[in-house]
């Protein structure tokens, strides 16, 4: 009898293997289900990210402007907020807005246009977005309506 009731008392103490399985199972779906949804959030963060790096080099296109009575063409792009730009138009009194030009979040060139595509009065600055081609649906432009 005694040798009964300690079988029956070390059987029931622990978890059975199937037991494990189904807790480990469960912890696998949430953690799937967790690293999905932080991978949206994480997309999400770099359009937001494109934005910000929109309104930065909005800032510095026109102070560049004010500088030098137009803003830079399309050929003498970006870089002349960097490095004083060769061409016409020629800046009037130039000087260095940007220490650099950041990159889009996916590690491209931001692309810049004047006149702009959708409204010819304005720059256009643009992300080529996660596939790295221009013409995508997933490019990003600053005359896009927010």
């Amino acid at each position: 009898m005694k040798y009964q009731s300690v079988i029956r008392r070390r059987s029931s103490a622990g978890f059975t293997l199937l037991e494990m399985v189904i807790v480990l199972g469960i912890i696998a779906l949430i953690l799937g289900g967790s690293i999905t949804f932080m991978g949206k959030i994480s997309e999400s963060a770099k359009v937001s990210r494109v934005d910000g790096d929109f309104s930065t080099i909005s800032s510095g296109l026109k102070m560049y402007k004010v500088n030098n009575g137009s803003y830079p063409s399309t050929q003498q792009g970006l870089k002349a907020l960097v490095d004083k730009p060769s061409g016409t138009p020629a800046p009037r009194r130039w000087s260095r807005i940007m220490d650099k030009v950041p990159l889009d979040p996916w590690n491209n060139e931001y692309g810049y246009k004047f006149p702009g595509s959708k409204d010819p009065s304005e720059f256009e600055i643009i992300s080529k977005g996660a596939d790295g081609a221009e013409g995508g649906d997933t490019d990003y432009s600053s005359q896009d309506p927010k």
